[in-house]
C-alpha cells in the first residue's frame, strides 16, 4: 500500500510527496524500493523526518503496534494523519480522540474504498428492517488480522442502526451442534456472525447477507486492485485539515 499511495500522490498536481518512512528500508532510494520514478526521495527511518521535510499530512498504513506510536508523534508535532491501519480497539480510538483534540486532526478508516463506504452505508440502512444478518469477508493471504476492520465497522454501524430504531435483537442462531468448532464463524458484538476467508487471488471483498421471511438480501463490495483505495486516500489527505479532531471512516467526507 505504501508504494501505491506514493505513486498516487506523485500523480496529482495539488499534492507533494515530501517524505517516505520505512525503518526496514531506511536509507534506500524510494524510486528503487517502490519501483517509482521521479520522487528523488531517500526513505527515512522514523516519522521525525516529517518535521524536517515540512510535511502537513502523514499517511499511515502499517500495523497497529507501529501506528499507535506514529499517530502519537504526529499529534504531538502538529501533523495531520490519514490512517488506514486496522486493529485499533475502542480504548485506542478514545486515546486518539484525546490526542487529536488540538491543532492536528486525524482520519482513521478501516477501508478507504469509496465503494466500501457505500456498502457499509447500505448495510446500515438495511439493518433495522431484517431479522438476521451474517458477514463474509474475503482477503488476500497476507492479511494479518481477522476479522477485517471493515467487517467490524460494518457490524458496528448495523448494530447502531438497530439500536437507534429500537427493533431489538437479531434472530437467534438455530445451531445446536457445531460439528467442527468455528464452523459458524465468529460472533461480533451484537451477535452477528462473521466469517473470514484468507486465500491467494483475493484483494478485499465483503458480502453482508440479510435474512427476512421468505427472502434474502445481499450487499457486496469487491476491491479488485489496490488502486480502488487511492481516491479515498487522496480525498482524506485533501480534507483532513478541515475536519476537527478524530474522524472515523469516510462517511463524513462523502456526506453519508
Amino acid at each position: 500500500m505504501g508504494a501505491a499511495i506514493c505513486a498516487a500522490v506523485l500523480g496529482t498536481t495539488d499534492l507533494e510527496l515530501v517524505v517516505a518512512v520505512d525503518p526496514a528500508a531506511a536509507g534506500r532510494p524510494l524510486d528503487e524500493v517502490a519501483a517509482l520514478h521521479g520522487s528523488g526521495l531517500e526513505i527515512a527511518p522514523s516519522p521525525a523526518a516529517a518535521s524536517e521535510a515540512g510535511a502537513e499530512v502523514m499517511v499511515d498504513f502499517t500495523v497497529a503496534a507501529a501506528a499507535r506510536d506514529n499517530l502519537r508523534w504526529c499529534a504531538d508535532h502538529g501533523v495531520h494523519v490519514v490512517c488506514g491501519t486496522t486493529g485499533f480497539d475502542e480504548a485506542d480510538l478514545e486515546a486518539l480522540r484525546t490526542r487529536f483534540s488540538g491543532d492536528a486532526h486525524a482520519i482513521v478508516a478501516a477501508n478507504f474504498s469509496i465503494g466500501a463506504a457505500l456498502m457499509m452505508r447500505c448495510a446500515e440502512v438495511c439493518a433495522p428492517w431484517v431479522g438476521g444478518a451474517e458477514v463474509v469477508e474475503l482477503h488476500h493471504d497476507h492479511k494479518r488480522d481477522a476479522p477485517s476492520g471493515t467487517s467490524l465497522e460494518t457490524i458496528r454501524r448495523m448494530q447502531g442502526a438497530r439500536d437507534a430504531a429500537g427493533v431489538g435483537d437479531w434472530a437467534p442462531d438455530p445451531t445446536e451442534n457445531e460439528l467442527v468448532p468455528g464452523a459458524r464463524g465468529g460472533r461480533a458484538p451484537g451477535g452477528v456472525h462473521v466469517h473470514s476467508v484468507r486465500l491467494p487471488g483475493f484483494v478485499a471483498h465483503q458480502e453482508v447477507i440479510f435474512g427476512l421471511q421468505g427472502e434474502t438480501l445481499s450487499v457486496r463490495h469487491d476491491s479488485l486492485d489496490r488502486a480502488s483505495f487511492m481516491p479515498g486516500v487522496l480525498l482524506a489527505v485533501r480534507r483532513v485539515a478541515d475536519l476537527e479532531g478524530l474522524t472515523i471512516g469516510l462517511g463524513d467526507l462523502l456526506g453519508l
